[in-house]
């Protein structure tokens, strides 16, 4: 599916909401989730501070919820334009009642011209035979649909936004539930193609896509959490993170799209550090968290001109190589990418490997550190190397250390795969057992290519502390948490220690400036790096 911006003017609120210093019209909805009405209103007040546009009030979250007392006050005291819900369980919310109690306190919220109310499809039509069709155009229904369970077809959502249209919604809502990265694509196809206003979601954390990008393909609103960990729905990001992190006012119709394309994903710092940086040089592109199950089908589905640029991480560099329309040589030779490259001209993807470079430059710099003086040619000259890992990180390492002149041995779960790179780069293979008591020579250095270690299994590592003595210096391509038990007991066995932190800000220089032809900011990067590690 290829999906590209759209280019009509997206509907305008007239709810009291300002528009002015925006790239889209697309709102940020605050969901309360209060079991207080008191609580509620504090709620909406710390969005109106967070700056949403608007908020959501869940009656059905309240405990002890009376409508002709508590809907004068939620409404009398709110401070942004609100959105009443009171979702029943039967379309995923936690309302178990009298359904004729349910649209009376609905019907009420239209009495007291609240500015929008939601009704679920299922009983749209009851719901309007019960007001006589009649309410204050200030009043803006919205009428939603919640599929718990998959998002469909590009077809069946299509019909479902014309019945949802055809009831008498002013505003369409759809939610479904993201089982792929793919399943949002259908939903922004949608936004895209509407020519009334329209909420798309897709929840889950496979679904940010559809909660960001819709500022781009032309979403009436996204729905953000007040509070960190307090979500009305999976996958939903926080008022903050779409405002600080995705900088969601400046996402508008010519933004192109990046992200770090992996499984798992959530502990990236990359969109931290990319919108930063994409920000402060007036770059107007957003990067994003790709929780990608198979490369292919992602790429073949986001095909566009407007999704640009990736990096690679665990699991998917060497699948990306593959969907590769052309390969850059160095990375031809490791057999993996950390970064593709989306050509403008024809849409061909171009992969190169930027891994070694960073990593090797910071093991170098670290190796001249502990000498104490200048040398003459590469630190790593001569050494021994040993790379644990033989995917894309470690075919990264191996090959970098082999092209500065080091001697290079591959420990990895699987020997054959370990004997394969070793012959690769001419060096020696062992399984990751033979760790322990593998220390032909004092002074070698270590570098852990896996995910052994990082979060949240923190507690793990593939080389017991005693067998680190015999190491001069230790690398660890992990970066959350920055310093892992391998790097920390490293350390306490004398060695010197180079964090995974430097190969990531080495080779994202590198990237920026791939991406965006603009110098990379280097202070501002790490100092985003640091903030967030």
């Amino acid at each position: 599916m290829t999906i590209s911006s759209r280019n009509s003017a997206p509907f305008q609120c007239d709810a009291g909401i300002r528009n002015e210093g925006r790239r889209n019209s697309t709102l940020i909805c605050g969901s309360t989730t209060a079991e207080t009405v008191e609580g509620m209103v504090f709620e909406m007040v710390k969005a109106k501070e967070l700056g949403a546009d608007l908020v959501e009030a869940r009656l059905d979250l309240l405990k002890d919820f009376h409508p002709t007392q508590h809907l004068p006050f939620l409404i009398n005291n709110r401070p942004l334009p609100i959105l009443i819900s009171y979702r029943p369980i039967w379309e995923g919310g936690k309302y178990e009642g009298d359904e004729t109690k349910r649209q009376e306190a609905l019907r009420l919220a239209i009495d007291l011209e609240c500015e929008f109310v939601e009704v679920e499809l299922k009983v749209a039509h009851e719901f309007y035979n019960g007001i006589g069709w009649k309410k204050a155009e200030s009043v803006k229904m919205v009428v939603s649909s919640h599929n718990l369970e998959n998002t469909p077809s590009v077809e069946e959502i299509g019909n479902l936004a014309a019945t949802i249209q055809a009831s008498g919604a002013d505003i369409v809502k759809i939610t479904t539930t993201a089982l792929d990265i793919t399943d949002s694509a259908r939903l922004l196809q949608l936004l895209l193609h509407s020519q009334v206003p329209m909420i798309g979601i897709a929840v889950g954390e496979k679904g940010i896509l559809s909660r960001v990008l819709c500022a781009k393909f032309g979403g009436f609103l996204t729905f953000g959490s007040i509070e960190d960990g307090a979500v009305s729905s999976p996958g939903q990001p926080t008022i903050k993170e779409l405002l600080d992190l995705y900088n969601f006012r400046h996402i508008g119709v010519d933004t192109k799209v990046h992200g770090v394309i992996g499984n798992p994903i959530s502990h990236s710092k990359s969109p931290h550090l990319y919108n930063a940086a994409f920000k402060s040089m007036g770059f107007d592109g957003v990067y994003m968290p790709f929780l990608v199950d198979n490369v292919s089908d992602f790429l073949s589905t986001y095909s566009s001109l407007d999704f640009v640029g990736y990096s690679y991480t665990i699991p998917h560099k060497v699948d990306g190589l593959r969907c590769c329309d052309e390969v850059d040589p160095v990375a031809k030779a490791i057999g993996a990418i950390s970064c593709m490259i989306r050509r403008p001209s024809n849409g061909k993807l171009i992969g190169y490997n930027m891994d070694y470079l960073g990593a090797i430059a910071a093991i170098e710099e670290r190796l001249q550190d502990s000498n104490g003086r200048s040398m003459s040619g590469s630190p790593l000259y001569g050494k021994l190397f040993v790379v644990i890992g033989a995917g894309g990180a470690g075919k990264a390492l191996a090959f970098g250390g082999k092209q500065k002149g080091a001697r290079i041995v591959v420990a990895n779960r699987t020997y054959s795969k370990a004997q394969e790179l070793a012959n690769r780069v001419g060096g020696k293979a062992i399984t990751l057992s033979e760790l322990e008591n593998f220390h032909p020579e004092q002074g070698m250095i270590l570098a852990n290519a896996t995910s052994v270690g990082m979060e949240p299994k923190i507690h793990q590592s593939l080389v017991p502390k005693e067998a680190l003595k015999h190491y001069s210096l230790v690398f660890d391509a992990i970066y959350t948490p920055k310093l892992t038990r391998l790097l920390r007991e490293a350390r306490e066995v004398g060695a010197a220690i180079v964090y995974g932190t430097e190969m990531f800000i080495n080779q994202a220089f590198v990237q920026f400036e791939r991406f965006t032809r603009l110098p990379a900011p280097k202070q501002l990067m790490r100092d985003v790096l640091a903030r967030n590690t």
